[in-house]
């Protein structure tokens, strides 16, 4: 131990083995992965349950997060909402999605902006602005969803989106900048 910092200190032939043996537990949580969902993830996603980190989040009941998301500030997730892989949500504006939501891969979803900080050369504060996202939405895959935006209940947002205005309930959207396909 480096005891200044408490700090396990191994020599070459004990770091061999822990890598042997955290190879043999990576296999083995891929193998059972693979055979009881049919799919295979990279170590942190199999190291996790995404159930459990939403319920620490204080997400819903049921809802679930990839360990690979990354999470700003407080965010209140209804029940049963999925949060998919390499995701990004920003709540240091105020973010709030709904229940029975699916927050497809690569989503991005943001409370604030520093546009004016930066061509102001860090004189002008960050803006901020809350995000709704109502019950019953799907999010399509790489969209963003920029601050100030509420997007109804039983809406669709279409996959590559960048939605910077609100729409209601119901509303198909999509493109860059988003818009009613309806």
């Amino acid at each position: 131990m480096n005891r200044k910092k408490n700090i396990p200190v191994f020599n070459d032939a004990q770091l061999e083995e822990l890598f042997r043996q955290a190879e043999q537990i990576r296999q083995a949580l891929d193998q059972a992965m693979r055979e009881r969902f049919n799919r295979s993830l990279p170590l942190n996603e199999l190291w996790s349950d995404r159930w459990e980190r939403a319920m620490q989040l204080g997400f819903g009941e049921g809802a679930s997060v990839y360990d690979s998301c990354c999470i700003f500030g407080r965010i209140v997730v209804g029940k049963n909402t999925w949060i998919g892989p390499f995701t990004v949500l920003d709540g240091t504006g105020g973010l709030t999605i709904g229940a029975n939501c699916s927050i497809s891969a690569g989503v991005q979803i943001y409370t604030h902006d520093s546009v004016e900080w930066a061509i102001s050369g860090g004189t002008k504060p960050y803006v901020y602005a809350p995000v709704k996202i109502g019950d019953n939405c799907y999010i399509g895959p790489n969209s963003i969803i920029a601050k100030g935006v509420e997007i109804g209940k039983g809406s669709i947002v279409g996959a590559n989106s960048f939605v910077n205005a609100s729409f209601p309930e119901n509303s198909k959207i999509a493109g860059s900048p988003a818009r009613s396909i309806d």
